[in-house]
């Protein structure tokens, strides 16, 4: 691996080494109080506790909020999309091993236990996220697995379909990411990737070549207003 890319596997580890350590008990109780239980979005089989207008820190200014980067309390359109993609065309999943990257709520990873996956992991290097994962898991009376390290460039051997929404957003991941992507698909993983149409959802023409849109979905109104400029969210697999 070259210096570049090492660089930014070693930020992604000291931004996750950043957070105050508290108990999972802790966190559970802090994102209760932060949010309410949604099922307004694209997946309404899934229940998320999700940050809204009816929750306090959504009418708040940054610095007011107890979390760093909530990313998890959002339901962004590319998982959206994907999660409902995954319970409509459930052969994409079942009976197989599921890695969901950057999972977030773990909505994807919800929608691939229900859509048959023989074993889902959600993966997210946000300890908090990861305390989400577990809350909406529960809500919901699903079983999945998260893992909270940071895996890209590791063995992901035991995994046969890797997920990833909403991770374009910023140029040095998405480098990483498309190298990270193409040597998986290279293994064989099948690989399903969800994007509004981020600027750096742009790879190079080598990989823009193996990749196919399979659907495209209207948001709804209270994501687009949440998501400022995207109105659809579209479902691709890496070949």
């Amino acid at each position: 691996m070259n210096l570049r890319y090492r660089s930014i596997i070693d930020s992604l580890k000291t931004i996750s080494k950043n957070y105050s350590i508290h108990s999972e008990q802790y966190y559970a109780k802090q994102i209760k109080n932060a949010t309410v239980v949604c099922t307004n979005h694209l997946t309404p089989e899934i229940k998320l506790h999700l940050i809204t207008e009816q929750c306090q820190l959504w009418h708040s200014p940054a610095n007011e909020c107890q979390f760093n980067d909530p990313f998890w309390a959002f339901y962004w359109p590319g998982g959206q999309a994907i999660s409902r993609f995954i319970l409509d065309n459930s052969k994409y999943v079942n009976n197989k091993t599921i890695l969901d990257i950057g999972s977030g709520s773990a909505a994807c990873s919800l929608a691939s236990a229900i859509a048959g996956a023989s074993q889902v992991t959600a993966n997210d290097i946000d300890p908090v996220a990861c305390v989400a994962a577990k809350l909406n898991a529960q809500l919901n009376n699903i079983n999945i697995h998260v893992l909270s390290k940071n895996i890209l460039f590791n063995d992901c051997s035991q995994w046969e379909v890797i997920i990833v929404g909403d991770m374009f957003y910023s140029q040095d991941i998405a480098d990483l990411l498309w190298k990270w992507l193409d040597s998986m698909c290279n293994r064989g993983k099948t690989i399903l990737i969800g994007d509004p149409g981020r600027h750096c959802f742009k790879p190079e023409l080598r990989l823009q070549e193996r990749l196919k849109k399979l659907k495209e979905y209207k948001l709804t109104e209270n994501c687009c207003l949440e998501n400022r400029g995207f109105s659809t969210a579209s479902v691709w697999i890496l070949e």
